[in-house]
């Protein structure tokens, strides 16, 4: 007798994107994903906006999930959802609707932790069978605008964080120097932009003192507060004249303070397969800096859509959770400050 296959629906909803994604049997069949343009006049996220923007779109971003993966509803096994770290409003639409679709289908529930499914990124399966995976044990920088941990992965569901910053995340730095130099939003995008046309070495930043594995950003946006504000004085237009130079000395600054630490884990750990996940992945400097290691270690660096917020790094993580029979509860509350 042929076994049915086991279709998982993943729901992400922790920030600012809506996401649906659709797999089979640990295949992407879908994967859709809703931005909210609405914050980009206030400079960031707005958690009540975002919200509110994430109830009109889970509806129809589900429904054209299931649309493109060529099934019906009625053909889900299971369905997992984000229950944190995030902006609370936001995870409660994503998580509410999982719990009313669970119920009203009569099917699994299973609660996924956004670092966790950044981290499972990198055991998604294309649609044709392509792909990527890393051996247990590997080390993953997992970089995101609200994360920068250094991760022990030695299974599915056995991690261990050997490092993490004491203060803002690598991408939070880029987002607030991209704003003290007058980049729209989101500008941790915009300043790799720039920063692909400058010279990387014309300016210094701090580098901070942080004991263990441990990372620091904040002494960085400040030393980068201070240095505009002296160049300012003596010349109104040093931003707009040397734009692309600020933000590659930037871009090559919180990438060297990255690497640092990840090269010291990869001594202490004596692990060969590296990893990188969540949002800076996306960074084009981290990227080709990370290449650079592929001479001596196996690197693993996620496709451009798999790095941002995604449902399909939820649904995936859903996939082997339902293989353990994980399920949550329908009194499963979300959980803003969620640790993996």
């Amino acid at each position: 007798m042929q076994q049915s296959p086991i279709i998982i629906l993943g729901i992400e909803s922790s920030c600012d994107d809506t996401a649906a994604a659709i797999i089979k049997d640990g295949q992407v069949l879908a994967n859709i994903v809703a931005n909210q343009e609405v914050h980009k006049a206030y400079g960031g996220v707005v958690p009540e906006l975002a919200s509110r923007a994430h109830q009109q779109n889970i509806v129809p971003v589900v429904n054209e999930a299931i649309k493109r993966a060529g099934i019906n509803k009625e053909d889900i096994t299971a369905i997992a959802f984000t229950n944190g770290p995030g902006l609370l409003g936001s995870l409660l639409v994503g998580s509410s609707f999982a719990k009313a679709f669970s119920l009203g289908m009569d099917i699994p529930l299973i609660e996924v932790n956004h670092m966790h499914g950044h981290i499972l990124a990198h055991f998604i399966v294309e649609k044709d069978g392509a792909k990527n995976q890393p051996d247990f044990p590997f080390l993953c920088l997992t970089v995101s605008g609200g994360h920068t941990q250094i991760v022990k992965v030695s299974d599915y569901f056995k991690m261990e964080i050997l490092g993490e910053t004491i203060d803002d995340a690598a991408g939070e730095a880029f987002d607030k120097v991209a704003k003290m130099l007058g980049l729209p939003y989101p500008g941790g995008p915009i300043l790799d932009d720039k920063a692909q046309l400058g010279n990387s070495t014309r300016f210094e930043f701090t580098h901070p003192k942080v004991p263990g594995l441990n990372y620091s950003f904040s002494g960085l946006k400040t030393s980068v507060l201070y240095f505009l504000k002296k160049e300012l004085k003596q010349n109104p237009n040093f931003i707009k004249e040397n734009l692309n130079d600020i933000c590659a000395s930037v871009q090559k600054t919180i990438v060297d303070i990255l690497l640092i630490e990840l090269k010291k884990a990869i001594k202490q750990t004596e692990i060969k397969e590296i990893a990188i996940a969540g949002g800076v992945s996306a960074n084009s400097e981290l990227r080709k800096r990370l290449v650079s290691f592929s001479k001596d270690y196996k690197v693993y660096i996620p496709k451009f859509e798999y790095c941002t917020d995604n449902a399909a790094m939820i649904a995936t993580t859903g996939y082997y959770k339902y293989l353990q029979q994980d399920f949550a509860k329908q009194n499963v509350a979300p959980n803003a400050r969620m640790k993996v």
